[in-house]
């Protein structure tokens, strides 16, 4: 196994260690998630470049790759969602949810038909979009908890009693750019769900 799919593969245990540790919902659990958050990634890009550099791409990585920052998002907000002071949407975080199954799907229908499907920047955009927000919530997350055991400046303690209304927010404007990235992701391919449809012996 390379090195790059082997960066995949601790990113997709690091996506189930974040889940587990946001959902204790302790203030070092959340500081641990944070911690490991800032590690996934950073090695989202450090595993593709490995790959580019070494000439060693591989057919599981083309497909593993996207896959875990897909499960890397999803376990985040899926934390976020069972924490009742976030005040996360269930319905923001179901369409999350279904835009990366759905692009999931089409990278393997796609990998079936020979084709290997390269990140658009729309693609791009959306998960900068979603890995900030997932910082920002996570961040106030850990200020509300720290000024309920200890008292902080007033600027932390203010941006800590934000996280309810920010989660919202932020969940909200991460799903509209979710869902319209994966709405020109489909645009872009429909010639390839197109073909897929019209399979003979299908």
């Amino acid at each position: 196994m390379t090195l790059a799919n082997r960066i995949t593969l601790a990113r997709m245990g690091l996506s189930l260690a974040i889940f587990g540790f946001i959902i204790t919902h302790s203030l070092w659990a959340e500081f641990v998630a944070l911690l490991l958050l800032t590690v996934a990634s950073i090695s989202d890009g450090v595993d593709g470049a490995i790959a580019r550099r070494t000439g060693t791409t591989t057919p599981f990585g083309a497909i593993a790759d996207p896959f875990a920052d897909k499960l890397l998002i999803m376990s985040v907000f899926l934390g976020f969602a069972s924490l009742k002071e976030l005040n996360i949407p269930i319905w923001a975080v179901f369409l999350i949810l279904l835009r990366e199954l759905t692009i999931s799907t089409l990278r393997v229908l796609a990998a079936l038909n020979g084709v290997a499907l390269k990140a658009e920047r729309a693609g791009k955009i959306k998960t900068t979009i979603q890995l900030t927000s997932s910082f920002i919530i996570l961040v106030l997350l850990i200020l509300g908890m720290w000024s309920k055991a200890q008292v902080l400046p007033g600027p932390l303690e203010y941006l800590g009693s934000l996280a309810g209304q920010a989660g919202w927010w932020l969940t909200v404007i991460t799903a509209f750019f979710t869902v319209v990235s994966g709405a020109i992701y489909l645009t872009n391919h429909r010639d390839l769900i197109s073909r897929s449809w019209n399979e003979k012996g299908q």
